[in-house]
């Protein structure tokens, strides 16, 4: 499409660079890209990422548009890093269409953007202690966000433009939907895994008092398979070892002599089994208790224990199964979504665009990288370069004051076409 290579529709100029603007001579076109810097630099992260999507009418040419707003940003100040936005010659349609899929557009931009954030913050919850790493796996296309947006090109075999406006939007919201649907079914599926996993984990962690004992024992300190004599577990505070010594055989009548072992200490206390008659339990559970020793209720079963140890290793090993194809799925489908998403912006301009300017469609969609600084002052720049469009168009109002009762946000409205693009997607630093 003539317009894919940045011409401009209404007026048919010869195809310019899509990067610096210059005809497509050659020798002027390689000498001036060669002599300009890269679109955005390099070590940019994303939280200097936020973009405004804007667009204003074709003057004689949309060359001329681009020109002028590029001096009035970039030739006395640098306000912003600024590129052409590429659309291509979308089907119009009819005037009552483009009005409704406006309101429509809108309400899909939101979703798409939500599920976004799910899929981001769902990766960062999946790599849990690499989750520093999860920026650099929030790819479009296998390149990082700010050059996908800076270098945007509609994807033809994705969102065919034979297509009308209305079938391009149904076929992103059936896209991401599905996403959607996706996410919820695998999150759910990994999270099941991981939280019977942590339950398991976090009973072998902790206090004696508490914990669990199967790792701590083995089948050799207990008396086994006797008719009278039982094996109990005490914890005993550390402070308290000499006292136990010198008390556990008088706990009760039948407790075997120096039959303690100390099998496991943490920090605060010790695990000590001893030995006595089955029919002596009460009374020892009630006089360890008076000397606050605690007796936990254990038995030694091999089967169970067995089988605890196999479940922990079972679910451990499907959880590792199940993180590299959970991570590439994140990947490809944060791509997706992030493509979509971008693809929803182009279609707002130019219904936007179409809305605003009328017929022949004649417009330049710019994305402008503010610096972060100077927001203000290229507000003030771009409403002096378009008030002249919409004279009932608001003053600029900085969009970081709070006036109660008016709600800012996206929904701020400009002389000319304005959405803003947040690519730092995720909700911690």
């Amino acid at each position: 499409m003539p317009w894919a290579l940045g011409l401009c529709p209404a007026v048919g100029s010869p195809p310019c660079c899509l990067i610096c603007g210059v005809g497509s001579s050659q020798s002027r076109h390689s000498f001036h890209c060669n002599s300009v810097p890269p679109p955005h630099p390099p070590h940019l992260s994303a939280a200097m990422s936020e973009f405004w999507l804007i667009s204003a009418p074709g003057e004689k040419t949309c060359q001329q548009t681009w020109d002028k707003m590029m001096v009035a940003t970039t030739r006395n100040n640098s306000l912003s890093n600024n590129n052409k936005f590429n659309i291509p010659d979308l089907k119009v349609g009819t005037l009552d269409v483009l009005v409704g899929l406006s309101d429509e557009l809108a309400k899909l931009d939101s979703f798409v953007e939500s599920v976004l954030k799910k899929v981001a913050q769902y990766m960062a919850d999946v790599l849990e202690d690499s989750r520093d790493k999860v920026q650099e796996n929030l790819l479009a296309n296998g390149v990082d966000l700010v050059t996908y947006i800076t270098r945007f090109q509609w994807d033809m075999a994705k969102y065919p433009i034979k297509q009308s406006l209305k079938n391009i939007s149904e076929i992103i919201s059936k896209q991401v939907t599905q996403i959607d649907n996706d996410l919820k079914a695998r999150a759910s599926a990994y999270n099941n895994l991981k939280g019977n996993l942590q339950n398991l984990e976090r009973k072998n962690v902790g206090s004696l008092l508490t914990r669990s004992l199967v790792d701590l024992v083995k089948r050799e300190d207990f008396v086994l398979d006797s008719e009278y004599l039982v094996t109990m577990l005490v914890v005993v505070q550390k402070t308290s070892y000499a006292d136990w010594q010198k008390t556990y055989e008088t706990l009760a009548e039948m407790v075997v002599p120096r039959s303690t072992n100390l099998l496991f200490e943490d920090q605060e206390s010790g695990l000590f089994s001893v030995t006595l008659f089955r029919k002596a339990i009460d009374d020892f559970r009630h006089k360890a208790r008076e000397l606050k020793f605690t007796v936990r209720d254990f038995q030694y079963n091999d089967e169970e224990m067995k089988a605890d140890k196999e479940e922990m290793t079972r679910l451990s090993t499907d959880k590792k199964k199940q993180f590299g194809p959970l991570v590439r799925w994140l990947k490809v489908n944060f791509s997706e979504a992030f493509i979509a998403w971008i693809h929803i912006k182009a279609l707002r301009v130019f219904v936007e665009s179409v809305l605003r300017y009328g017929l022949p469609v004649n417009f330049q969609a710019m994305l402008l990288q503010p610096n972060k600084k100077n927001m203000k002052k290229l507000r003030e720049v771009l409403y002096d370069l378009y008030k002249h469009l919409d004279s009932s168009a608001a003053a600029v109002i900085d969009a970081s004051m709070d006036i109660p009762g008016l709600n800012l946000s996206e929904q701020e409205y400009y002389p000319y076409v304005y959405y803003k693009i947040d690519c730092n997607l995720l909700d911690f630093k």
